[in-house]
């Protein structure tokens, strides 16, 4: 297993979950993942949770302050993009259109970070890092591999990121389009279906497995949902999308061949 020790600008580099019960999340994703979990204070007085694979950061998780619980909002995961330059990117964001859940903000040592919302409704973060890198373990069995814009506004999501990340695209016959961060493919967009109904405009995780029956399985074993059983991939692999017991959505994936190397590596 390699390394991520370096993230380009405009690559994402972390995802964290909130959520509404913290030792719940935990007690899932362990079993699940095989993740184990270092619980640091926050300087707001909560805790924040690494989640570890072999003593390596994977993702985080924390519990949702009360006035969001309060909202009825569901637990979600949230996915940063890294940059070097959170200011600059919090400028683009704003020029085009988009909006502010939290402005540029140092979170003490480890970085800088930022949390928008796109302006097709589809909430991201932005890390600048310092101490924390973002993920050290990607692209590896029980890690984060892809993540995956749904929104109802294809072209309009397409031209903010391409002029906030300097994204640039290519699509497939079928409208999925992928979106590339220099010459790294690092994420994927797709148009909301009718048929899909209320699903908001969201950015999704995808978590590579080894055997993805196998996880559907053990998700509905540790008390949560499989919401799109194991579907083919084109050429590429497997994939089924879960929700845990507490309301977060996320995906797994399994692949036919070799996956790309984490950054840096």
């Amino acid at each position: 297993m390699q390394d991520a020790i370096h993230y380009p600008d405009s690559v994402f580099c972390w995802v964290e979950l909130s959520t509404t019960d913290a030792k719940a999340a935990k007690a899932f994703y362990s079993g699940l993942f095989g993740w184990d979990f270092d619980d640091r204070p926050t300087e707001m007085g909560g805790v924040y949770s690494m989640a570890k694979l072999g003593g390596k950061d994977v993702a985080g998780l924390g519990e949702m302050p009360q006035v969001m619980q309060e909202k009825k909002i569901p637990p979600f995961w949230m996915s940063y993009v890294k940059h070097d330059d959170a200011d600059g990117v919090a400028a683009r964001i704003e020029e085009r259109g988009g909006k502010f859940i939290l402005p540029p903000m140092d979170v003490m040592d480890y970085g800088r970070m930022i949390v928008a919302i796109d302006p097709t409704g589809a909430s991201f973060g932005v890390w600048q890092p310092s101490k924390h890198l973002g993920a050290q373990v990607v692209n590896a069995p029980n890690s984060l591999i892809w993540n995956e814009l749904q929104t109802r506004d294809l072209e309009g999501a397409k031209g903010f990121y391409a002029g906030v990340f300097d994204w640039t695209y290519q699509e497939d016959d079928k409208g999925y389009v992928v979106a590339m961060a220099g010459e790294r493919v690092q994420a994927g967009m797709m148009k909301i279906q009718p048929e899909w109904g209320e699903v908001p405009p969201n950015w999704g995780v995808y978590f590579m497995v080894e055997d993805v029956n196998a996880s559907a399985a053990k998700v509905q074993e540790l008390g949560g949902n499989v919401m799109v059983p194991s579907t083919p991939a084109g050429d590429m692999g497997t994939f089924a999308v879960m929700q845990d017991p507490l309301g977060a959505v996320f995906s797994v994936m399994e692949f036919n061949g070799p996956v790309d190397p984490p950054p840096g590596a």
